[in-house]
């Protein structure tokens, strides 16, 4: 039987292990997770009660395969969830699904908000073009922001850079105002010095011609319209948060006789001279153990990985050595009350704003975003009723100033500036808090990034090994793309293809998938 080793529980990991295991006693499978938890960044951490989500996760997916997997580990509700019942707020709901006040494997459907926070006034995200943005900016702000937008569209700069893409698509003044802080914020370098890249992986189709296309289908009721991913209006999302869904599937792995090693670092990968992969070097308990097998899935980190190897040549290991990340803290604060007003029309428990986060533009604090979780699901919140659980993300190096404070110290430090945007009175109404830490949350698109097809040609080289997810390929990819390398690395394994082509094609803008007309939002 074919050992198939897979390093890292995380989305991809999980997804391939489950994909292998489908059919019994096809493969031998063995996965390898670093940490004690499942789902990577995408995971949910239980605070007194409290769950934080790592980053932000809303399940949204133009691929059926993607939509009908999450169905298939996580139902879809058939019923209300409690907040809805006590608002009258409808929402969407399948037939005959389970109902989240009885179940917990169930997912949600939640309504997506999202603005930015800049000069004490909230924006839509993206940028909307309605009265209420143009009267928050001003007359004259807004005659310029016309303008510059009008002067991008007829004198297109080369996109050599992020700072030229989005100065493309929304003009100067806009970029200025809601994309350049944020972005160096971010990733700790500005903008012009960034592959443009990242913007058509992350931002793909938007842009003001989008905004404006989808505002006027709006308002003429206009039937199948073609939505981009960063203007959906209603997400999925597990009852307990993201990790729900991993710790669902690994129980699924393991049911179908997969093994899953936790606290497992790989620390090396062994080839022979015919530059084949015979299996891992891990530590566990103090303890370092070898595990053979006939191919390896790897979602570790690309500079780990390559750092693992044996004799890989001089130039691609420099490359992999360079490649640069951006790390992640948050600090969970439970306030009985959060002071920004609610002056939607979406009600709300508290009547707190219905934000699921909110991007912070301004320049005298380092907060990046905040997280509401009451809004993302009722169910992970201890009180609902009389706490607002919040997570503030900020955006560092391992080992700089932010990374290096105490968590003691970190919480003040975030505290302070929700003081500063006025989200709250006084520290002393802070009830509780927690500070978590994600090395490598965000793999960044500048520095030996450039060289990347050249480190991708040596990793293809080896051929029993698949790179797969965020990290594997060195992509800022979301949780569906990164399930979907996954689902193709699979099949080149059931079909014994040996082109991978197809795996790192995927969420690339040009070469993968066509829009499905099917999926589209209605």
């Amino acid at each position: 039987m074919t050992k198939i080793l897979i390093i890292g529980a995380g989305p991809a990991g999980l997804t391939a292990a489950y994909e292998l295991l489908r059919q019994p006693g096809e493969y031998e499978v063995v996965v390898f997770e670093e940490s004690g938890v499942f789902g990577g960044i995408s995971r949910t951490v239980n605070h007194n009660g409290n769950r934080m989500d790592m980053g932000g996760h809303r399940f949204f997916s133009k691929m059926p395969e993607v939509n009908a997997w999450w169905q298939e580990m996580l139902p879809l509700q058939g019923a209300p969830t409690w907040d809805d019942k006590q608002l009258g707020r409808s929402s969407s709901l399948q037939k005959g699904g389970p109902d989240p006040e009885q179940e917990d494997r169930v997912m949600l459907r939640r309504n997506r908000v999202s603005r930015i926070f800049f000069k004490n006034k909230f924006f839509d995200y993206p940028i909307s073009l309605k009265f209420e943005t143009l009267k928050n900016m001003g007359f004259g702000t807004t005659i310029v922001v016309g303008c510059s937008y009008v002067k991008s569209a007829l004198f297109k700069r080369p996109e050599n850079s992020l700072e030229d893409f989005y100065i493309n698509r929304f003009g100067k003044k806009l970029y200025s105002m809601f994309f350049e802080r944020y972005t160096e914020n971010l990733w700790g370098r500005h903008p012009g010095e960034i592959s443009p890249e990242w913007g058509a992986q992350r931002v793909k189709g938007l842009s003001i011609t989008a905004i404006l296309k989808d505002m006027f289908g709006k308002l003429l009721h206009k039937k199948n319209r073609r939505v981009e991913t960063s203007l959906i209006e209603e997400f999925s999302y597990p009852k307990l948060g993201p990790g729900q869904l991993w710790d669902t599937t690994a129980d699924e792995v393991r049911k179908r006789g997969g093994r899953i090693l936790m606290n497992a670092r790989v620390t090396g990968i062994r080839k022979n001279a015919e530059n084949v992969i015979t299996g891992v070097v891990y530590e566990q308990d103090g303890s370092i153990h070898e595990e053979n097998g006939d191919i390896v899935i790897s979602s570790m980190p690309i500079r780990d990985l390559v750092a693992g190897l044996n004799d890989v040549p001089d130039e691609a290991a420099a490359i992999a050595a360079g490649l640069p990340y951006r790390d992640y803290m948050t600090v969970g604060v439970l306030i009985p009350h959060l002071n920004l007003e609610n002056r939607t029309t979406i009600p709300t428990i508290g009547n707190i704003v219905p934000d699921d986060w909110v991007y912070v533009h301004d320049r005298s604090v380092q907060m990046g975003r905040f997280q509401i979780y009451n809004n993302w699901s009722p169910y992970m919140i201890r009180d609902i009723e009389h706490t607002v659980w919040m997570g503030l993300e900020y955006f560092c190096n391992e080992g700089d100033d932010l990374w290096s404070m105490s968590d003691e110290a970190f919480a003040r430090f975030g505290i302070e500036e929700m003081v500063k945007l006025r989200l709250i009175d006084s520290a002393d109404e802070v009830l509780d808090c927690h500070v978590e830490r994600v090395k490598k949350a965000y793999p960044a698109y500048f520095d030996t990034y450039r060289d990347m097809d050249q480190l991708r040609a040596y990793l293809d080289s080896i051929p029993n090994l698949y790179c797969v997810g965020r990290n594997g390929q060195h992509r800022y990819n979301n949780i569906d793309h990164s399930m979907c390398t996954s689902f193709e690395a699979v099949r080149n394994i059931r079909s014994g293809s040996s082109d991978r082509s197809n795996v790192w094609n995927v969420n690339t803008e040009k070469e993968y998938h066509e829009e499905d007309k099917k999926n589209e939002i209605e």
